[in-house]
């Protein structure tokens, strides 16, 4: 029996016409998201594939690997807001460089991002049952949903060693950073 059989990686629209957004139904969705082996599970609200926009919430857990991809043929945005846990949004050059990251948590200044289609992203978990609300352009087709660069590992095996060196080169950043601003303070400890 596959995996997608055992492990849905999206649950149906609740059916009606109005779905109450409800602790218990994004309680379920963390619940699965801890016992799925991609670490993450998708709510669709969204009644149909063809709908011109979707909406869906996303719980992940830390660990699991989002492909860096875009969204460009054909264009759609797309908006994230968090709003559980904590999370990276990260921002690469068409050839795999890290153009910049954006720490996303709510309650505080930065707590989402609105995406262009032709910008290549990926999304961090960082704490465990990190939730999201999202919203991206409509329809969806998994040939063209997403375009993942030759760079960027599929899921798999290759993707965890490939996320482990995206967290270190981040890490290293930081800390480079973290030293710039304490030479540049000439040492004194933050007040």
């Amino acid at each position: 029996m596959s995996e997608e059989k055992t492990h849905p990686t999206a649950l149906e629209a609740p059916e009606g016409d109005v779905t109450p957004l409800t602790l218990s139904l994004v309680g379920r969705l963390l619940a699965q998201s801890r016992h799925s082996p991609r670490k993450r599970m998708l709510q669709k609200l969204h009644k149909s594939l063809d709908a011109s926009a979707h909406r869906m919430f996303n719980a992940m857990q830390p660990g699991t690997y989002i492909m860096p991809h875009r969204h460009l043929d054909p264009a759609k945005e797309e908006t994230v807001l968090v709003m559980a846990g904590s999370m990276l949004f990260i921002r690469f050059t068409d050839d795999g460089e890290i153009a910049d990251q954006v720490l996303l948590q709510p309650g505080t200044e930065t707590f989402g991002v609105d995406v262009a289609p032709h910008v290549y992203h990926t999304y961090v978990p960082l704490k465990q049952d990190t939730l999201v609300f999202e919203c991206k352009t409509g329809p969806y087709s998994a040939e063209t949903d997403k375009e993942v660069p030759d760079w960027a590992p599929r899921e798999g095996p290759e993707a965890e060693s490939y996320l482990l060196e995206l967290l270190k080169t981040l890490a290293a950043k930081a800390s480079a950073e973290a030293e710039a601003v304490k030479a540049e303070r000439g040492g004194e400890p933050d007040q």
